[in-house]
Parts: C-alpha cells; structure tokens; sequence
C-alpha cells in the first residue's frame, strides 16, 4: 500500500529510515548497485522526497 513519507531519522547504525503516514517505517538506503538512491545522503533532497509515496510493506501485510 502506497503511504506518503513524512519525514526521516536515523536508526541506530546510521541509516536512513522515512517516517511513513501511516507511521510505519521503511529504510531508505544507498548501497550501490544494490540500491541506488543517492539523495538520501543530502539533506535538501531528502527535504523533497517528504510527500512522495513508497510501498509500506507492514501496511500490506495488515490489508491481508
């Protein structure tokens, strides 16, 4: 289920975590080629992610 990302924080290993809408979480990380997502280490475009949907998997598995 698509949830807005609301916010971020960092976990304990310094990771990145989007606060979902729904107040779930997900990691957000950048580990090339793995996972590609450059703009999670600059904080002006982690600023323009807040509003964009990802997949909440803990949201799907209570829609099941």
């Amino acid at each position: 289920m698509k949830q807005k990302i609301i916010g971020f924080h960092q976990d304990e290993f310094d990771d990145w975590v989007a606060d979902l809408a729904c107040s779930h979480t997900q990691h957000v990380r950048h580990q090339p080629p793995f996972q590609n997502r450059p703009w999670v280490i600059d904080p002006k475009q982690r600023e323009r992610h807040i509003g964009v949907e990802l997949d909440c998997v803990e949201c799907d598995k209570i829609k099941e």
